[in-house]
């Protein structure tokens, strides 16, 4: 099996920090962007990281690509270029590059009802949800009143069904609740009923096949062994934040049903592991959670959305435009604090003080415990921080990454 052509190895790496404890961190920074790679050395030092890359591609170029660390503690294997991670919520980024391809193709209206394509949704009460409610979290869809085992969340119809039955929780105009893993099948079923493929299948034959991407939601078997071990979480910060957040997440009894779908599987940990670890739920159609890529990929995917109509680009300039709109921001209906997130329609857009990505034309998503992957329009940037050990509240591992980043652009 070829090699893809984003993940070609380690030529033209060097040592760019030997750590205390014998870990190294490889890889190569332009003239201009060492803050980056203070920073990623940095990230293992004083912020806990264990395994982690990070690349940035400005302009058609890879201008950091940076790894190190250990990919599996049990093993001890060190982390690769080609080191895949689970990406979390990533995932729901691909998805809405997908759903942006669809739009640019004429095939998919966003602001048209979700039953438009996928008549059984509008049963109890959701036949005027758009496409657009459910991608920028209003489709009051958050969590499911059906409990779920896991080889019934694993078997994709079981989820449609209980979407089918489930009432709303509110209007879509009543306001917005982050929706971490309905989203994942409700714009996955659109995406079934229209091309007649799975969401993991259908990314791979529009988009990954097509840029040779180490990313799949679905993890086929023979990637299996490139997949780093994820460690659950670190401490939260001692912060009157991090106090709060525990506390309404305790309290709120719509949060543990919307990441578990119940039954399903424990989040983040199962018995002291990390749950998606687990090979069946990495194999797998989950796609607003369980996607899988290297660093690499990621970065050139979103590189490739905003690299312009004379090299191709994924995406036209009206969809990213549509996509870097402001579609829900502020406090949650669940009761969260308010931590700066703001949202497009399917993308997570420049969120500060938690999420700053480089500015206003930035767009991508974090994801569970670290992860961060975005594109920037202004600048024509694909970025991507990848790592294995999950981070607790207020975690600022991508955040210094990308503020470095950003004033080394601007230097």
């Amino acid at each position: 099996m070829s090699t893809p052509a984003n993940d070609e190895g380690e030529s033209g790496s060097e040592e760019i920090a030997a750590l205390a404890d014998g870990r190294r961190i490889r890889g190569h920074v332009d003239a201009g962007y060492g803050p980056v790679a203070d920073a990623f050395v940095a990230n293992f030092e004083k912020r806990g990281d264990l395994g982690a890359a990070c690349t940035v591609r400005i302009d058609g170029r890879v201008a950091v690509d940076l790894w190190g660390g250990v990919a599996n503690r049990r093993a001890g294997t060190a982390w690769t270029p080609q080191t895949c991670a689970v990406i979390f919520s990533c995932s729901k980024g691909i998805l809405a590059i997908c759903a942006y391809r669809l739009v640019d193709q004429g095939r998919l209206d966003l602001d048209l009802p979700i039953a438009r394509w996928w008549p059984e949704f509008a049963s109890a009460g959701k036949s005027e949800i758009t496409v657009r409610d459910a991608m920028s979290h209003r489709a009051g869809l958050a969590w499911l009143d059906t409990r779920l085992n896991r080889a019934e969340a694993l078997a994709w119809y079981p989820v449609i069904e209980a979407i089918e039955r489930q009432v709303p929780s509110h209007p879509p105009t009543a306001g917005h609740a982050y929706h971490p893993l309905t989203y994942g099948w409700i714009l996955g079923e659109v995406i079934r009923r229209l091309t007649g493929l799975m969401p993991g299948a259908f990314f791979r034959k529009e988009i990954g096949d097509r840029l040779g991407l180490a990313a799949w939601i679905g993890l086929p078997e023979h990637a299996r062994g490139t997949v780093a071990w994820m460690e659950p979480p670190l401490p939260d910060e001692d912060s009157d934040a991090a106090r709060l957040a525990a506390r309404l997440a305790a309290s709120d009894p719509t949060i543990e049903p919307s990441l578990t779908l119940g039954q399903a599987w424990g989040f983040p940990v199962e018995e002291g592991v990390v749950s998606f670890n687990d090979p069946a739920i990495q194999a797998a159609q989950v796609p607003g959670a369980n996607g899988i890529s290297t660093a690499r990929s990621l970065a050139l995917l979103y590189a490739a959305c905003v690299a312009g109509e004379d090299v191709g680009a994924l995406l036209t300039r009206p969809a990213l435009e549509d996509a870097l709109r402001v579609r829900a921001e502020g406090p949650q209906l669940t009761g969260m604090p308010d931590d700066g997130s703001r949202w497009g329609t399917g993308f997570q857009l420049s969120s500060p003080p938690s999420q700053p990505m480089l500015g206003a034309a930035s767009f991508g998503h974090a994801g569970a415990g670290g992860q961060l992957a975005f594109g920037d329009l202004e600048h024509r940037v694909g970025f991507a921080y990848l790592t294995n050990q999950m981070g607790g509240y207020g975690d600022a591992r991508a955040r210094a990454l990308t503020t470095a980043l950003g004033r080394a652009i601007a230097a």
